[in-house]
């Protein structure tokens, strides 16, 4: 049996950067860096932060559920799953016109990606060419897009695609040992499986996942370890603080230390340098402090707007606010 590494063993990853990101990271190599004391950790992500990026710049994102309800999944966290009792209502697929209108309101509030989320184990062709005219009517206005429909097949991964689609998300949520203990209506293979058919069809991938599921440091390890051994790291890496729903299995989770919080922020920013790291949902119940924090740990995306699916999210003056008084500005997006 191999001795565990110990943070001490750790070659300092500010001095490796300016290469290529790595994908050959180990679990114990992961966990070694959860180890590390909570200021050097933080140091050395902020460190790898500015290698890569512009540490006053943050990247703006709103999502709006287009299908709300009704989802076949029994993901132990989500309000939409038909599975649990939590007073959302099935609702059908909105329609292009009100879903642009929608994504017009979002940029004139200062939003740069638009992402739309809907409540299903995975996209049916029949819905396909309603999807596609969201996206192309969203493209349009000058705006990232961004999706997150359930599984898909490689040919739809395509049509998405070429409606004009930039990003796909598809959370791994957890790690693969404790991944069974949150959803079983899917396998993580499957979670991989379309991460494949996206990158395959040229789009950029978001992929994060949960905290405060009752899982451990080892899981969230575990968690980041995938995500920093796929063929590509993911272009956003979404890390959401759980905000437990009543009727969910998840319901009654005890909410996680904040400072251990920081901690997976700055852990995602050292094995995935070049992704985008999005403070997610959560922000509802963290302080100014701790999202200071996150942001000085790596974290370099926030959703803004005043929903988040189904649940609450800080409203557009409090976030406008905090980032004027930690000095932060709009991320420089690239042209369309």
């Amino acid at each position: 049996m191999n001795a565990p590494i110990r943070p001490s063993d750790l070659k300092d990853p500010a001095q490796s950067v300016f290469g290529q990101p790595r994908h050959d990271w180990t679990l114990a190599e992961v966990e070694a860096l959860f180890e590390l004391p909570f200021m050097e950790l933080v140091f050395r992500a902020a460190e790898v932060h500015r290698r890569w990026f512009d540490p006053t710049e943050v990247q703006m994102s709103q999502l709006l559920s287009v299908k709300t309800g009704g989802c076949a999944e029994n993901c132990g966290y989500c309000s939409q799953s038909a599975s649990f009792d939590t007073g959302v209502k099935a609702e059908k697929l909105m329609g292009a016109a009100t879903v642009i209108a929608a994504a017009i309101e979002a940029k004139a509030g200062g939003a740069q990606r638009f992402c739309m989320g809907a409540a299903w184990r995975d996209l049916k062709d029949r819905d396909l060419p309603k999807v596609a005219a969201m996206i192309s009517g969203v493209k349009a206005l000058g705006l990232e897009t961004c999706a997150t429909l359930g599984m898909l097949r490689p040919d739809q991964a395509v049509a998405l695609k070429e409606a004009g689609l930039d990003y796909y998300n598809h959370n791994l949520d957890t790690g693969p040992d404790y991944y069974d203990q949150v959803v079983t209506t899917r396998t993580y293979q499957d979670r991989l499986d379309t991460l494949a058919a996206v990158r395959d069809a040229g789009m950029s991938t978001c992929c994060g996942g949960i905290v405060g599921m009752g899982e451990t440091r080892r899981d969230r390890a575990g968690l980041l370890h995938q995500l920093a051994i796929l063929p590509a790291h993911p272009d956003s890496l979404p890390v959401n603080d759980l905000m437990p729903i009543a009727g969910t299995p998840l319901g009654d989770s005890a909410p996680v230390d904040g400072l251990e919080f920081v901690r997976m922020i700055a852990v995602a920013r050292l094995v995935c340098p070049k992704s985008v790291v999005r403070l997610s949902a959560g922000r509802e119940h963290m302080s100014r402090e701790l999202q200071a924090l996150c942001f000085l740990a790596g974290a370099n995306s926030i959703f803004v707007g005043g929903k988040l699916l189904t649940t609450s999210n800080p409203d557009q003056d409090t976030d406008e606010a905090l980032l004027a008084d930690l000095g932060m500005r709009p991320m420089t997006m690239a042209a369309n």
